[in-house]
């Protein structure tokens, strides 16, 4: 990757991050990157239990929690050193600079509506009547259906689908080949032959959403499949008709969500996770990795398995699943030994 001409002292560094330095403030760093890839000129973080791995590494300095009280490198001290990694990835990190207004061979249908400042780049397709918010980037074979509503700040990226009279709230990131309704799952089989339901709903998503590559989130048959606001989407995620999400989840890669699930705010489902359809989750439920629930969840369960159920009871299950071996063998030496007494009486 191409160093940026970005450099900063280590107490400009600590201002910008709400940190007290530890060490020499007038170093200059020239980028921010992680422990192992750290260079002499490059700051990174660190918590426990990476401390020590990080003192030891190549990096000029390293952003450590205010609890720490010895440390070997220079340092700043925060609140939340993830965080304030994250606020450094951006200064040192600036977003690809995008020229604004409309490709030469862009295709804008009758009746779109652009905001201020958009970006519309080489060949991607806007349907008639689409409205687009301002200083939204759309970028080369994007394609927005027939009404659809794109929010301000919004980025999608190369190959991303918004079908007809779907909304996007504002900073919806979509990553590149993401749909956002398709078509839902619905058939009628009649005589052993499946007959199409129509899918005549849509999809809403609420404003700072992110949605990863290669997701497909199903329009609603009737009605509307809905995204709140914040919540986080990883590559590779289904989310089926009449899906309705809360604000702030997670769904790690691989999720898939069955039809009609009604899933609570702060819900996080880890990778190959999924749901039964019609069910209803509680808020700040968390889903290990390849459970799911098949009944309703209440707020706050932390599950696991298939079906899902409490996390505890799972690992005391799996736990005696793996003594079952012996069990047999001991249940094998009982009967040849009840055998024996058997022939003796």
């Amino acid at each position: 990757m191409e160093k940026n001409l970005i450099t900063k002292t280590l107490a400009e560094i600590a201002e910008l991050v709400d940190g007290v330095v530890d060490g020499n403030g007038t170093l200059v760093i020239s980028g921010v990157t992680n422990i192992e890839e750290a260079g002499s000129q490059e700051i990174t973080f660190a918590v426990p239990p990476h401390l020590e791995k990080a003192a030891r590494s190549s990096a000029c300095a390293v952003i450590i929690p205010v609890t720490v009280e010895e440390f070997s490198k220079p340092c700043i001290r925060v609140a939340n050193p993830r965080l304030a990694f994250t606020k450094l990835l951006e200064i040192f990190t600036p977003p690809v600079a995008v020229e604004r207004g409309v490709h030469s061979s862009a295709v804008i249908g009758a009746g779109v509506s652009l905001g201020l400042n958009v970006a519309i780049l080489p060949h991607a397709v806007i349907a008639d009547n689409a409205v687009i918010g301002d200083n939204t980037v759309i970028y080369p074979h994007v394609y927005i259906g027939t009404g659809a509503k794109v929010g301000k700040d919004c980025l999608l990226y190369s190959g991303a689908v918004v079908r007809e009279y779907c909304q996007l709230g504002n900073r919806v990131i979509v990553q590149n080949n993401a749909v956002i309704g398709s078509d839902g799952f619905g058939f009628v089989t009649i005589g052993g032959k499946h007959k199409k339901v129509p899918q005549v709903g849509n999809v809403i998503i609420g404003d700072d959403v992110e949605i990863g590559a290669c997701v497909t989130i199903d329009r609603a048959t009737t009605g509307s499949t809905v995204v709140n606001n914040g919540s986080k989407i990883d590559n590779l995620v289904h989310l089926a008709h009449n899906v309705v999400v809360g604000e702030n989840c997670f769904f790690v890669a691989q999720t898939g969500i069955a039809g009609s699930a009604k899933i609570g705010n702060n819900v996080t489902f880890a990778g190959q996770s999924g749901s039964a359809g019609h069910i209803t989750i509680g808020d700040n439920c968390i889903f290990a990795a390849r459970s799911a629930p098949i009944n309703d969840v209440p707020a706050g369960s932390f599950c696991a398995g298939f079906p899902a159920r409490p996390h505890r009871e799972w690992l005391r299950a799996e736990a005696a699943a793996g003594k079952v071996p012996d069990l047999l063998k001991k249940v094998r030496e009982l009967e040849a030994r009840l055998d024996a007494l058997e022939k003796q009486g």
